[in-house]
């Protein structure tokens, strides 16, 4: 089954331009059904797997106490390879087209206040007074500008290390963000934002020194050592800066996100503008910030109207 899964990945990269972060979770999914198939019934052919097999499997998970999200992805990569395999003649009979997937929990977005993360970009911002700054110094400018990009634009952070140089308008104040499935979308840039991207553009080169690859030497946000940064780089920076000034319970870039979408929100944004912004394909994911977004709404409610208390 090996060579199918390898076909099958080949596939969702070539033809269906699947993310990269799609792809290897798919990989690491249909890996450890394979090897649980192998492992618990020996079947060692696609041809042989039943919904017996299947059902099996998702009790297996279920025992292990896996998040209800993760097994839900699981079993989606399972139906995707499936439907691949009945399409391209591999199988006669799709045994997994009537497996269903636990349903959703919906949780609330957790978001940062406003007030609160504004106060910590303030607290945060830094001056560089050297004429000829140091990479540590350059590396303090970064940062800076990766947590304003994050929450001007509110672009994942995949979506941050894979913008490049040329992706970047300064003069219309703007910059073009690559999503999911290549999909591309224009999102503005804030004042507060553009600020420390001038900085930045001017203490760059220290890092890009030295490179000739075409994909480092056109990375925007860059490594001490000149490369294109990793998620998790960004990752481990935003969990740090949050830990050290604000209190918020979810200390990641895509609670930055959340920040995003509900203090628009807040200000009267249109829901539908804030869709396109995020790039989400549909208005139903965005609407999740209603919800957070009410609980503030309430407030104001129970404070200026005259009988909401008695």
């Amino acid at each position: 089954m090996t060579g199918l899964l390898n076909k099958y990945l080949k596939y969702l990269k070539i033809e269906k331009n699947s993310p990269e972060t799609t792809i290897v979770s798919y990989s690491s999914d249909l890996s450890q059904l394979i090897s649980f198939l192998e492992s618990e019934f020996n079947v060692l052919d696609i041809n042989d797997i039943t919904k017996h097999h299947i059902r099996a499997y998702i009790s297996h998970l279920n025992l292990k106490k896996l998040k209800r999200s993760t097994i839900q992805r699981k079993i989606t990569s399972i139906k995707s390879f499936f439907r691949y395999a009945l399409k391209r003649g591999h199988i006669q009979k799709d045994v997994t087209s009537r497996v269903i997937s636990p349903k959703s929990v919906k949780r609330i977005p957790k978001f940062i206040p406003s007030n609160e993360l504004n106060e910590a970009l303030n607290v945060y911002e830094i001056e560089s007074k050297s004429t000829k700054p140091q990479v540590k110094e350059v590396i303090q400018v970064r940062n800076q500008l990766i947590v304003e990009l994050l929450y001007s634009t509110g672009m994942r952070v995949s979506e941050l290390c894979n913008l490049n140089v040329e992706d970047v308008d300064m003069v219309m104040s703007q910059c073009r963000v690559t999503g999911k499935g290549n999909k591309q979308r224009i999102v503005p840039i804030g004042t507060a934002a553009k600020e420390i991207l001038i900085q930045y553009f001017s203490v760059r080169p220290i890092l890009s020194n030295n490179k000739i690859d075409d994909n480092q030497v056109n990375a925007l946000v860059l490594t001490s050592r000149g490369n294109r940064i990793y998620p998790r780089s960004v990752q481990r920076f935003i969990y740090d800066f949050l830990k050290e000034y604000t209190e918020a319970q979810k200390k990641s870039p895509h609670a930055i996100r959340h920040s995003f979408a509900t203090h628009l929100l807040d200000a009267g944004a249109d829901i539908r503008i804030i869709k396109e912004l995020l790039g989400h394909s549909s208005l139903a994911t965005t609407q999740i910030y209603t919800s957070t977004s009410s609980d503030i709404l309430k407030k104001h409610y129970k404070g200026a109207h005259p009988r909401a208390e008695r």
